[in-house]
């Protein structure tokens, strides 16, 4: 069976389930901090500000957390974020007109700077916690985990907030940050070493340092680049998502969920294949990067419902196998000491670049037709993941004949 090896990552098994109940109950409260938002003013500035103070504590906090997850216990770190975020959380329960719009923006920046500093900490924890042969049947379980948190989320925030009212899915999120902090208290994490045993470490095999391990590693440069590059190319299908839904296909808020909900089939759907590679994961993933890129240019093509939902699931499907590729390359390449410091880096960088890469996105869409644009991004995609495959290729080969033969070596 596809899950089997599930049976022997128990304390993943609970991590897995915190993202679960901690990723839903964010989605079901974003949703109503938006409508919340739009309610007390009218206006779509104080969504566009709410969104914006999202994204903006990554650039200081993500690197930060990242230091502390390497520094100090993960459980510790990832139990008091989500044991403080709930003051934040039903903080919302306290806005009752546009002068309280204050408690809006500073609960929503808090949640994120917990979310910045807890983000790193559990992605740098997985190696930990499982064994390093399954990491890449893990790591493509975690795409898993955020198509169960679009699929939910997308499907059933906004109709509990509808049926029931913003206040309940408040304290549904907060309910959430306290059950996944029990259940992540439940985690058996291995006991960091202590200072002298790490001195005895860099001793008998000295650590490279964290600036030294991006020098060494070709795989690490490369995806660094393409965090950069995806990052700015993100945005560009956060926006489509939505525009294609009401502007092209006139579906409305319906729409909107439909096709969130097929990101959330097709990543759920990528582990299929995901967990089964083994072999040239790295190129694997860049080939599934430039499949993600050929559906974004079909579906700019597309003028059916059921054909454009059927796309959208395809390009998550790529973009699930890529992203659990790209991860145990990373999980594979970077020292335990610093995968923290490493995922946060990735953090910091990635999430301001989206919001920048959404605010350009709509400024493009005054002069370009969605489709335009989504045929724009789909190609960049295309075009970045084959010259990545071809520099690949080149280094590889040059390395290969770098190498002396083997009759010089009998010499």
């Amino acid at each position: 069976m596809a899950l089997s090896f599930i049976k022997q990552e128990k304390q993943y098994r609970n991590l897995f389930l915190a993202g679960v109940v901690n990723g839903i109950g964010d989605r079901f409260s974003s949703v109503a901090v938006l409508a919340l938002a739009i309610e007390l003013t009218g206006s779509g500035f104080a969504v566009g500000m709410t969104l914006a103070i999202r994204l903006l504590p990554f650039v200081i906090f993500a690197p930060i957390g990242g230091r502390l997850a390497d520094r100090f216990s993960r459980k510790t770190i990832l139990v008091a974020t989500d044991l403080i975020r709930i003051v934040f959380a039903l903080s919302f329960l306290l806005v009752h007109g546009k002068e309280d719009l204050w408690i809006v923006y500073v609960s929503t920046f808090m949640l994120a700077v917990g979310e910045a500093i807890y983000a790193p900490a559990r992605k740098s924890a997985i190696p930990q916690l499982v064994n390093k042969e399954h990491l890449m049947k893990i790591n493509s379980l975690e795409q898993v985990l955020v198509g169960i948190v679009l699929i939910v989320g997308a499907f059933s925030g906004g109709i509990v907030s509808y049926l029931f009212g913003a206040g309940l899915t408040f304290m549904i999120n907060a309910a959430s940050f306290l059950g996944a902090a029990i259940i992540i208290s439940s985690i058996t994490f291995p006991k960091k070493k202590s200072l002298q045993d790490e001195k005895q470490q860099h001793k008998e095999k000295p650590i490279p340092t964290f600036k030294k391990v991006i020098l060494l590693s070709v795989p690490v440069q490369i995806l660094l680049f393409c965090e950069v590059v995806i990052a700015s190319m993100n945005g560009i299908d956060n926006v489509l998502i939505t525009v294609y839904a009401i502007k092209e296909y006139h579906l409305g808020d319906v729409g909107v969920g439909l096709f969130y909900g097929a990101l959330g089939i097709g990543l759920t759907l990528s582990f299929s294949v995901a967990n089964r590679l083994r072999k040239n994961i790295f190129g694997i993933g860049l080939a599934s990067l430039m499949l993600e890129g050929a559906f974004l240019v079909v579906l700019s093509q597309t003028h059916y419902i059921a054909a454009a939902f059927l796309v959208f699931c395809g390009a998550a499907f790529m973009s699930g196998i890529g992203n659990a590729c790209f991860d145990t390359v990373l999980m594979k390449e970077i020292p335990e000491e610093h995968q923290g410091t490493m995922f946060g880096l990735l953090a910091s960088i990635g999430n301001p670049l989206l919001g920048i890469s959404m605010l350009l996105s709509g400024v493009a869409l005054e002069y370009l037709t969605p489709r335009t644009l989504g045929l724009i991004g789909g190609s960049a995609y295309m075009l970045i993941a084959i010259f990545l495959m071809v520099f690949l290729s080149v280094k590889r080969v040059r390395e290969r004949d770098s190498m002396p033969s083997p009759e010089i070596l009998k010499k």
